[in-house]
């Protein structure tokens, strides 16, 4: 009897713990009411890139890609993974395009590099400055996350 109990104790502990269901605000997020988001990239290194990418898949996964926007937005550092030349997920990054990703570097960073857009994969969008673009979008409603 001692040797069912135990076992059943372990069955319940080993149990997976059900997952609280997200309460989303109002409104809620539509193909009208898009959720915005801006994943900053900030860092030179193929894990961080990797995990921001990650994060970008996950956000549409959750939300629907037609309920959300999501920009990554890459200064400092972080805008070599945006380069023809250094860019280790050059085929992520057009394939998050295909899926409306919208991918942003920061110029002044480019110009302190000796680079231009020219320089960039086809189709990043090139802000003057990377944080004052962050910033103007989330006065305009757009969530900024720094993973």
């Amino acid at each position: 009897m001692r040797v069912l109990a135990f076992v059943l104790l372990a069955l319940v502990l080993a149990a997976p713990v059900g997952a609280a269901e997200t309460s989303f605000a109002d409104p809620k997020p539509s193909w009208d009411n898009p959720r915005k988001v801006v994943l900053q990239l900030t860092v030179d290194e193929n894990r961080h890139v990797n995990n921001v990418l990650y994060n970008a898949i996950n956000i549409q996964k959750f939300y629907g890609q037609d309920n959300v926007k999501v920009a990554v937005i890459a200064f400092g550092p972080g805008v070599r993974a945006l380069l023809k030349t250094d860019s280790k997920v050059a085929e992520r990054i057009a394939s998050l395009k295909d899926y409306e990703v919208e991918f942003v570097a920061c110029g002044n960073t480019l110009d302190t590099m000796g680079k231009s857009a020219a320089d960039l994969l086809p189709g990043i969008a090139v802000a003057p400055y990377g944080i004052p673009e962050i910033m103007e979008r989330q006065l305009k409603g757009w969530q900024v996350i720094a993973p």
